[in-house]
């Protein structure tokens, strides 16, 4: 039987999908104030999803990938998706923005091989965590490179989320080796 092995803590962030300047502000202070202080901020990428979010969304939306201080359990990531399901419901009802939808939270997590993220949409490639929650592996660091899949959504196929997750595996590493909390091989 194999030996159950530490897991390493993971980086944690949030994908903030708006066209409105005034939700990806208050996003940004709702992670900050449930996760932790964010430590690194992706630039705004236009967030092109071939027209699916458009009737519920608006058009013009962009993406910004925001990653909180705190390092955290992967084992938390259905506890952060339906978290950021009430953030959403929240500020919507609190909002004067026409759109059914106006701001998506999409939370995921980064280890030092791959970037998670959480949905409730269920894909041949995702795998069930519960409460109807679903992880993708959206990308993988390979050959010193992060590496996009078949199933890889366009906006993180890009250079500013390449450039953002080296940034937050540089953190996580550092943080390891100051923490010594490798997982090691027996």
């Amino acid at each position: 039987m194999s030996a159950i092995r530490f897991v390493e803590p993971v980086v944690r962030f949030c994908a903030v999908i708006t066209r409105h300047k005034d939700a990806r502000k208050w996003a940004i202070a709702r992670l900050a104030e449930q996760w932790g202080q964010a430590t690194v901020c992706s630039v705004e990428i236009p967030f092109e999803a071939g027209g699916y979010y458009t009737p519920s969304m608006g058009s013009g939306l962009h993406k910004s990938l925001i990653a909180v201080a705190d390092f955290a359990d992967p084992g938390g990531l259905a506890d952060w998706k339906n978290e950021t399901n009430e953030w959403e419901q929240e500020y919507t009802r609190s909002s004067q923005h026409e759109e059914d939808r106006p701001l998506n939270l999409d939370p995921g997590y980064m280890t030092q091989a791959k970037l998670v993220l959480a949905t409730t949409k269920d894909r041949d490639h995702r795998l069930y965590l519960r409460d109807g929650m679903f992880a993708e592996v959206t990308l993988t660091y390979v050959g010193k490179a992060w590496q996009h899949h078949r199933w890889t959504y366009p906006s993180y196929r890009t250079d500013e989320v390449a450039t953002f997750a080296n940034q937050c595996r540089a953190d996580l590493r550092q943080h390891l080796k100051e923490t010594r909390q490798f997982r090691s091989h027996p």
